[in-house]
This record gives structure tokens, sequence and C-alpha cells, in this order.
């Protein structure tokens, strides 16, 4: 083959490759493009899913539950750590709860408390007092958590001051 022929062929073949890359690159989207979107994607749907596991009723129960436990065993932590007393009030009437001194926490619309004292049988209505010492022993009885289509027991035990959900 003679060496004009030669550069001509090679023009060509550099004109076709520059040319098949112009139709490539305005065709597809590059790997960084598609990990963007991917990620977008998975962001948005992540937040969806904790927004609306949060926002279903039985997602508030569950909430409600945990947080009551919570509160709990934070009150029993501060008695045995500081070596006072710690007061748990539940004001049924209110549908709320909280350590004496510390706050008061409002339960979810829909859900009703309850307390069953060993003593003074099923408390619907007004204040209850749930009382930790320094030991970890706890005065009380077990908390009834009730919405339209569930049921849960908090339940804490006098002597080691326990907490068991059911």
């Amino acid at each position: 083959m003679c060496p004009i022929n030669r550069t001509l062929a090679f023009t060509r073949s550099l004109a076709l490759l520059s040319h098949v890359r112009a139709i490539r690159g305005k065709a597809g989207f590059t790997l960084l493009e598609l990990i963007i979107v991917i990620f977008l994607i998975t962001l948005m749907l992540g937040l969806s899913a904790v927004y609306f596991a949060n926002s279903s009723p039985s997602g508030r129960f569950n909430a409600a539950k945990r947080e009551i436990a919570s509160t709990i065993r934070q009150a029993r932590h501060l008695a045995t750590l500081n070596g006072d007393k710690q007061v748990i009030t539940i004001d049924m009437d209110a549908g709320s709860y909280g350590i004496e001194g510390r706050g008061e926490k409002k339960l979810p619309y829909g859900i009703d408390i309850k307390v069953t004292d060993p003593l003074a049988g099923d408390i619907t209505n007004g204040k209850y007092h749930m009382a930790f010492r320094a030991s970890g022993s706890a005065e009380g009885g077990t908390i009834v958590l009730r919405s339209s289509s569930r049921t849960a027991q908090i339940n804490i035990d006098p002597v080691a001051g326990a907490i068991i959900i059911e």
C-alpha cells in the first residue's frame, strides 16, 4: 500500500472514530451521573420510610411504649446514681407522664393509659406516683397502654426495678 493511501485510510478511520465518540457521548450517562441519581433516590426513600413509620398508628403506639419504658429506666438509674428517691408521675386525665422535676411528656392522640396497682387495683383517672429508691427497688404497679387495636403492658419488678414489656 502506498503512503498516500495509508494516510488517507488513517484519516478516514480517525474521522469515523471521532464520529462514533460524538454519538456515544450524546447517547448515554456517565457512571458518576448514575451514582448520584441512585444516591438521591435512596435518600428520598429512606427519609419517606422514617416519616411514614412514625406517622402510622402502630408506629406511634410502639414509640410511646418505648418512651415510657425509657423514662422508667431513666428514673431508676437516676435514683441509684444520685442516691435519691425519683418519682414518676402519670397523669391519666391529661395523658402525660414524666419524672418529677425533669419535664413532662404527652402521649400521642388515641393512646390511653391506666395503672394496675398491687394494692389499689386499676387506676384509670387522676395522677399516679411511681417511686424508685436508691437501692433500685420500685413502688408501683403495671402500666397498661391501649389504642384502638393494640394493648401493651409495662411491668415493673418491685424488688429489682426491672422493666418487662409485654
